[in-house]
């Protein structure tokens, strides 16, 4: 289930985006390093011209233009470009960038378009910490933001943390066998609509609950658990890991 939080951060940075359109703070803006925007608007489509009333209309002879073909996905499979023939189409990339973009700039990419994309996550990251930290703990593990890993690890170190917690949390979901970790956990962001059941050998119930209020619950996964199931809870992070 989507976080509203992640709706807002959306819309807030797509503004700030738009709104630091053609300028540029240091080397590490997208900008700065080659990145291109995409326009503002399309082509505009000539309409048809005005015709006297005693002449009929003739049906135009032009067809629209075709739609632009959509950029490749930063994570579209095949060659890559070696990271010596990694250079923006002005400026220069620091060493730190670099190094995030080994390995993930498809042949023929423009690579500023796939360093926009790592931080961009870092800019995501940034606006939940400040909104609630559990939330932008939850938005790495359920998925909701992608390759935080790898942008936090290359681009925004100081949220280390976050990815750090999120590798011992639960998203929504069953989960079963090894990936059970004893420990009491918290939920983070969860809707009026929140329930979960614990059980372990044999499907035996062990524990089980349900919260209307939206507000965080606290459960214990025991040592005899096999199996999580929660719904409408978002995420589950380990208690005490919270700074």
């Amino acid at each position: 289930m989507r976080n509203p939080f992640l709706a807002c951060a959306a819309v807030v940075l797509t503004a700030a985006a738009l709104a630091a359109c053609g300028s540029s703070a240091d080397g590490n803006d997208p900008e700065a390093a080659g990145a291109q925007r995409p326009a503002a608007s399309g082509p505009a489509v000539p309409g048809p011209s005005a015709t006297p009333a005693s002449e009929p209309a003739t049906p135009p002879t032009e067809e629209p233009p075709a739609p632009e073909a959509p950029a490749p996905a930063a994570t579209a499979e095949g060659p890559k470009t070696p990271v010596d023939e990694i250079t923006p189409a002005t400026g220069t990339f620091t060493k730190k960038q670099k190094e995030y973009l080994k390995d993930r700039v498809p042949k023929g990419m423009d690579p500023a378009a796939v360093l926009q994309t790592g931080q961009e996550t870092c800019d995501k990251l940034r606006y939940l910490v400040k909104a609630d930290r559990d939330t932008a703990v939850g938005a790495i593990v359920t998925g909701e933001i992608p390759d935080a890993k790898d942008a936090v690890a290359g681009l925004c170190t100081q949220h280390q943390a976050l990815v750090d917690e999120a590798a011992y949390a639960y998203p929504d979901g069953k989960h079963s066998g090894k990936k059970l970790r004893p420990g009491v956990y918290r939920s983070a962001s969860p809707t009026t609509d929140c329930s979960w059941q614990i059980a372990g050998a044999g499907g035996k119930e062990l524990a089980s609950g349900a919260s209307d209020t939206g507000k965080s619950r606290k459960i214990t996964i025991p040592d005899s658990a096999v199996t999580f199931t929660s719904t409408g809870c978002y995420a589950w992070l380990p208690e005490g890991a919270a700074g």
